[in-house]
């Protein structure tokens, strides 16, 4: 496991935590709710792209040097923070201390508009920004240039694996959409449209049709020559003849996509907890316990039944837009409708 520790005079900023892959819905949350911490206790992973302030309108900045920040069509603001900041939970940051200068937030907490808003407790240098305000995940980002990596000491687990892909339920409690699973739809749909370059594309019957459907459809209108799309992992079978584009999960500890050997045909990656519900929907157990003659994971049903969303899943759209603009193929004339502002 690691610590990570204050570049200038050594203090450990951090509990021992692990490496996992960035959170597909890191950056995308509910507008006006409060959001638990984005990272499991004892995690961290990193984001290889430019986020955060000092941000630069578009009209400034011109398409070439947008394009080096990783945003390749228009957007108001192009972000130019550092490369590679670290993300864990809240409750694994040690010894620092809010500056409190720089705590704005839009109304129930802070959200890291003007840059680090904790310092060191050791010597008083910034060194990260804490993120909690409404619509945003708990989060603390390290900054990479004022932290060091070292090792705890402490042995990690083993590293997570293709095995290792929890279901993620679609629905809240209360009912409504999963925001997690909100997200995990706008990025889909983003690396969907990016791929089929604008063209219809046919979902499998079941889940992934009934879950997902209703988005795609108003995504990418149907039309002659759709493209095939099939569900696809570790675990599952291809389907054959292979479907134009495979679903498939990310990797819970590199966040690549899985891939078939050999395969190199076209692939959009999921959310490894939305695909793992997906391709496993059935592995459902009862909510209360079960005795007597009631079998094993059949739902009692003298209790309410749960509640339902009201309407169909709806991708974020913060998501599949910002996620868009950073695919080069956003470029390509098929997909010109995609990038106005």
């Amino acid at each position: 496991m690691d610590v990570f520790v204050c570049a200038g005079c050594g203090t450990e900023l951090t509990a021992p935590v692990s490496r996992v892959a960035l959170p597909v819905h890191t950056h995308y949350g509910a507008w006006e709710e409060l959001h638990p911490p984005l990272m499991e206790p004892a995690t961290y992973a990193v984001d290889p792209l430019p986020t955060g302030p000092p941000w630069r309108l578009w009209e400034d900045v011109g398409e070439d040097a947008a394009a080096e920040q990783g945003v390749y069509a228009p957007v108001y603001a192009v972000p130019f923070g550092a490369r590679n900041r670290i993300v864990i939970a809240p409750g694994d940051s040690r010894s620092t201390t809010l500056i409190l200068e720089k705590c704005e937030g839009y109304c129930r907490g802070v959200d890291g508009r003007a840059g680090p808003n904790l310092a060191c407790a050791g010597c008083g240098r910034p060194v990260a920004t804490r993120i909690d305000d409404c619509g945003s995940w708990q989060t603390v980002w390290l900054e990479p240039a004022a932290v060091v990596r070292r090792s705890s000491g402490l042995p990690a687990g083993p590293p997570p694996d293709w095995a290792d892909l929890e279901r993620v339920p679609p629905v809240e409690a209360d009912g409504s959409w999963s925001r997690r699973w909100e997200a995990a739809l706008g990025v889909m749909l983003a690396h969907l449209v990016a791929t089929t370059e604008d063209r219809p594309v046919t979902l499998p019957s079941g889940p992934v049709s009934e879950l997902l459907g209703h988005a795609v459809g108003r995504c990418l209108s149907p039309g002659p020559e759709a493209w095939t799309a099939g569900l696809a992992g570790p675990g599952i079978s291809t389907a054959r003849p292979r479907p134009d584009i495979l679903l498939v999960p990310r990797h819970p500890l590199t966040g690549a996509p899985w891939r078939p050997a050999g395969d190199e045909g076209a692939v959009v990656p999921l959310d490894g907890g939305v695909w793992a519900y997906l391709a496993h929907p059935d592995d459902e157990t009862s909510p209360v316990p079960a005795t007597g003659v009631v079998p094993q994971g059949v739902l009692r049903d003298d209790y309410p039944l749960p509640p339902h969303p009201w309407h169909p899943l709806l991708p974020n759209r913060d998501a599949f837009r910002h996620t868009l603009v950073r695919l080069p193929a956003v470029r390509g004339p098929r997909l010109s409708r995609f990038r106005a502002r």
